[in-house]
């Protein structure tokens, strides 16, 4: 990383040294790290909007393997176009109490052409599409006795809850299977309600942040509520889990302050989370 990318997310980059390895997997780029051998099982990651050029994402893949049960996917679902880390501290400002409302918001308006312009180059069916595609080639390519879990933050916490939906359940030898059998999502963004998550067919553990100004706690009630009137209706749902997190700014779960013992608890508890309920699943 060059000195000048440095300096624009400095205290947001955690500290180590990725130990995986880039390569092409179902079609995508892919940081692969794990037990290639006879893992347990499979965990795919559907990173936040900076995808694999943020040094936490594979950071957490790398939490995730270090047992050595897990085979660990990191894809680049973005194919080649995350959001550039020169704005990565104007969305989700690594200490926000430190920055101040002048810099804040002119960072912000400098920086909203350039993400309104990435985001229509990432509307939700064209994105939808390639994270699904990746995930029916992988379920195709593993066998059924071997299981696939799904862990999404912010951005991706949406289709990781999406990969659980009956809708995109495939038939694999004349059986109907479900693209991965578990699901965790930290701070999901842009969920549509209802329909992200009303007709999910695999357990999903949920992390919410009390704090998060972009995926308000709010959301965690709108979720329980339609899994409820689901419930009600007479559907048979899946077991959920919903953890919430304090202060839990967005991006709690992959940009929090490490030297924060508030927001390394966010940190290390989301890992956690992850690896427990994967484990009980998996």
């Amino acid at each position: 990383m060059n000195p000048s990318c440095d300096e624009c997310i400095k205290g947001s980059v955690h500290k180590g040294q990725p130990l995986g390895k880039e390569e092409m997997i179902h079609g995508l780029n892919t940081y692969v790290i794990g037990n290639r051998t006879n893992p347990r099982g499979i965990i795919v990651i559907y990173s936040d909007i900076f995808g694999l050029p943020l040094p936490n994402n594979k950071l957490i893949a790398d939490a995730y393997a270090k047992s050595g049960e897990w085979l660990i996917y990191l894809p680049d679902f973005f194919e080649g176009d995350p959001v550039k880390l020169k704005i990565a501290d104007l969305l989700i400002p690594v200490e926000a109490a430190k920055q101040s409302a002048f810099a804040k918001y002119t960072g912000l308006l400098a920086s909203a052409p350039s993400f309104i312009l990435w985001s229509t180059r990432h509307k939700e069916a064209p994105t939808n599409k390639v994270c699904m595609d990746f995930l029916q080639a992988l379920r195709r390519a593993t066998p059924r006795s071997q299981k696939i879990g799904m862990v999404g933050f912010c951005w991706g916490g949406k289709y990781a809850i999406r990969a659980g939906l009956e809708s995109n359940m495939i038939k694999i030898d004349g059986e109907k299977v479900p693209l991965v059998d578990a699901v965790v999502s930290l701070h999901p963004s842009r969920l549509a309600f209802p329909d992200d998550v009303e007709t999910l067919v695999v357990p999903v553990s949920y992390g919410w942040g009390l704090e998060d100004a972009n995926v308000k706690i709010e959301q965690k009630g709108k979720v329980e509520e339609i899994h409820a009137k689901a419930q009600k209706a007479g559907r048979k749902l899946p077991e959920m889990e919903h953890k919430v997190y304090k202060p839990g700014r967005h991006g709690f779960a992959v940009r929090g302050n490490p030297d924060d013992p508030l927001e390394r608890a966010c940190l290390e508890g989301s890992v956690t989370q992850a690896l427990n309920w994967l484990g009980r699943w998996l």
